[in-house]
């Protein structure tokens, strides 16, 4: 897999999924979450509404698909990461997961370009490096036959030339 970072805004990319940083509630919410659901449309909602019926929340570090609306990817992986509180050992686990139960998702619905966001280090306050460390890790661990590209889509400069100099070091 091609990995690439890029500053930009994440409803922009073409790419055949985007990852979406939700919230449990799965119905939108600020930041990341936010401009998904603004871009993207009502249909967002309604499928994420679809799916809270049939399942109740989604749990952090789990991953759910819906359409993506009006935006020009195909699909919007929607993705739960954990609030940070100290605990690293558990929330680096459940970031871990999030970067991997997304890339199972994308695997299954034959995505080859998928685009992520900085998961949790918004408001949910996750050290950005740590954070950068532990999705460079999960995706260099990844092994796929389908999926070809992933974007990292960073919003600030700082997170880019985080995940810039992670992905610039050797493994």
């Amino acid at each position: 897999m091609k990995i690439e970072v890029i500053k930009g805004d994440i409803t922009k990319i073409n790419a055949d999924a985007i990852v979406n940083a939700a919230n449990s509630s799965l119905l939108g919410g600020g930041g990341v979450d936010g401009a998904i659901h603004r871009a993207g449309g009502p249909q967002i909602l309604e499928e994420c509404r679809a799916i809270r019926n049939r399942q109740g929340k989604c749990k952090t570090g789990e991953a759910v698909v819906t359409t993506a609306g009006n935006l020009s990817a195909q699909y919007v992986i929607h993705t739960v990461g954990p609030v940070w509180n100290d605990n690293k050992e558990k929330s680096s686990k459940l970031l871990s997961d999030c970067y991997k139960n997304s890339l199972l998702v994308a695997e299954n619905l034959g995505v080859k370009t998928i685009a992520f966001p900085n998961i949790s280090t918004g408001i949910y306050r996750f050290p950005k490096e740590l954070a950068g460390e532990i999705a460079v890790n999960e995706l260099r661990k990844f092994q796929s036959d389908i999926i070809e590209k992933v974007i990292f889509v960073c919003f600030d400069e700082e997170n880019e030339e985080i995940y810039k100099a992670l992905l610039e070091s050797p493994i």
